[in-house]
């Protein structure tokens, strides 16, 4: 479906000897130093640069929310995407601060929002299905996800973009985020389960009791990820599934920013084991199962700030060390330059 090559290892010895000839102590950049090492085996060796980055945002509804899994209604769904709109929200402010250009997909709220430009439609339907009785969508609606993701991505990198973020929205999505955690990892549902948005005991309970049942449901189904996907993912889990292969198999770099975002990241790796070498990890979220989910997709994320407000507000705050690490990497001077001998 998606061809992804693994990324060139072949001039790793030369780009790390490049990093470590910098004028610093080995190694004194941290957390930088590899990722300057993965920046230039996506973007390449000679003087990689950070081009019209792309934050991309996805907003849908789920049918779990009507049972009562979240601290607010599926109508704030729609409230806040006409916040993104206009400019009022996380997102807003720190996309606008880094310097990201930011988009909001409707892959499917429960309502089109109309007479409000700068939205645009990538429905898959009106809200999913209720995990816990059906299916969440069809394989083929899955199929279309992808599809579109891939067209829109594909714009973005024709217009020169090589790195995208991704963001979401959607009351209900960290049920959708656990019930994919726990069927492709194997993780027990109580480890994936978090208490989202500040949900009170009783309705954890009940959060816990509804993924557990998914997962019963859906059990027979759930060994293949894009089935998995279909039961219990989301319409916006899905794009950004898809849009995170679509970047990969561009050569595009892919910033995951919390939970949410990290479940599409581990079922696209599911999908395209090559794909991981593309991503980079924004921050450590705040949610009960994002360090597991972190630890299963190898990752090391940049910054834990005990956020867990999604939007991609993590991945907008990471552009910077990102950009930061491609620099050091281009501009720094070596001690051969400066004529330091050590």
């Amino acid at each position: 479906m998606f061809d992804i090559k693994a990324v060139n290892t072949e001039f790793d010895d030369e780009i790390q000897q490049k990093i470590d000839t910098k004028t610093k102590p080995l190694g004194a950049l941290g957390e930088l130093e590899p990722l300057a090492l993965q920046i230039a085996q996506v973007l390449g060796k000679d003087k990689p640069q950070i081009s019209k980055p792309k934050m991309m945002v996805f907003a849908a509804d789920h049918g779990i929310a009507q049972s009562g899994v979240s601290i607010a209604p599926s109508e704030v769904t729609t409230q806040m995407v006409v916040n993104f709109i206009n400019g009022g929200a996380a997102i807003n402010v720190f996309t606008r601060q880094v310097g990201f250009d930011l988009e909001v997909i409707d892959c499917g709220i429960l309502k089109p929002i109309e007479n409000l430009e700068g939205v645009i439609d990538q429905r898959l339907g009106s809200g999913t299905g209720p995990i816990h009785k059906r299916a969440a969508m069809t394989l083929g609606a899955v199929k279309q996800g992808f599809k579109m993701a891939t067209t829109r991505v594909e714009m973005h990198h024709q217009n020169g973009c090589n790195l995208i973020a991704l963001g979401e929205m959607g009351i209900g999505n960290t049920s959708s985020a656990a019930a994919i955690m726990s069927a492709l990892t194997g993780c027990k549902v109580e480890d994936c389960v978090g208490r989202g948005t500040g949900i009170d005991a009783a309705t954890y309970k009940r959060k816990k009791m509804l993924v557990e049942q998914a997962l019963l449901v859906h059990h027979s189904e759930l060994d293949d990820p894009m089935q998995v996907l279909a039961c219990v993912g989301g319409f916006e889990i899905v794009q950004m599934t898809g849009a995170m292969l679509a970047a990969a198999e561009r050569n595009m770099l892919v910033i995951v920013d919390g939970f949410i975002a990290s479940a599409a990241a581990l079922a696209a790796v599911k999908i395209n084991p090559n794909v991981r070498d593309y991503m980079i990890f924004a921050h450590q979220s705040d949610e009960k199962g994002h360090v597991l989910m972190l630890e299963f997709l190898q990752a090391r994320p940049l910054l834990k700030l005990g956020m867990k407000l999604g939007e991609g507000t993590g991945a907008a705050l990471a552009l910077p060390l990102i950009q930061a690490a491609a620099n050091f990497y281009n501009e720094m001077a070596s001690f051969e330059d400066v004529g330091i001998e050590i």
